[in-house]
């Protein structure tokens, strides 16, 4: 026979997790939806060139007036065009501070990887595999290129190389711009 204590407490157990789940449904508080378009459009690459620490806080402050959509390096013109668009702005070029790179993956050397795992700590998308004293590898399809895994390498085996583009990447140039550039403002 089951003690009256243990059927009391699951019951109540039972019930403060019904009362809770409700709670959590009725009183659930949204996210921002213009803040979430935003770092939609964003590419997620979390480098921090902006001079936020990732994409979201990027967005949070465009959509709140404290930054301009031109700081994003890696999403380039692209992510330019489609941030005024969303936003009803007039598009403006590349914050003249940045340098617009196109697309390109990280490329481990792994003759003179030592295995430090110092990439691996730096990388935000974990697309670094490896473990102490072993060799590291890129996965190509996770990397976004924002180039943070370089820095700490002490032994410099990173490069990072350009993603062949074809037409599918093609776009038509910036206003005022005079050459044409390639790149998805979105990393795959």
């Amino acid at each position: 026979m089951v003690p009256i204590a243990v059927l009391a407490l699951s019951s109540l157990a039972l019930a403060l997790g019904l009362l809770l789940g409700y709670a959590s449904q009725r009183f659930r508080v949204g996210g921002n939806p213009v803040v979430d378009k935003i770092d939609g459009l964003l590419p997620q690459t979390q480098c921090g060139q902006c001079g936020y620490p990732g994409c979201r806080p990027y967005a949070e402050a465009i959509a709140a007036g404290k930054a301009e959509i031109n700081k994003c390096a890696p999403g380039g013109e692209t992510t330019i065009l489609s941030l005024a668009d969303l936003l009803g702005k007039d598009p403006v070029p590349l914050d003249e501070s940045l340098e617009e790179k196109l697309p390109s993956v990280a490329v481990i050397d792994e003759q003179l990887c030592i295995g430090c795992t110092l990439c691996i700590q730096a990388c935000p998308v974990d697309a670094i595999l490896g473990a102490a004293k072993q060799m590291h590898t890129v996965i190509d399809s996770e990397c976004t290129g924002c180039e943070l895994c370089i820095p700490p390498c002490p032994v410099d085996c990173i490069r990072m190389d350009p993603i062949p583009q074809d037409i599918t990447h093609w776009k038509w140039p910036f206003p005022g711009s005079t050459h044409s550039r390639v790149g998805a403002s979105r990393a795959a």
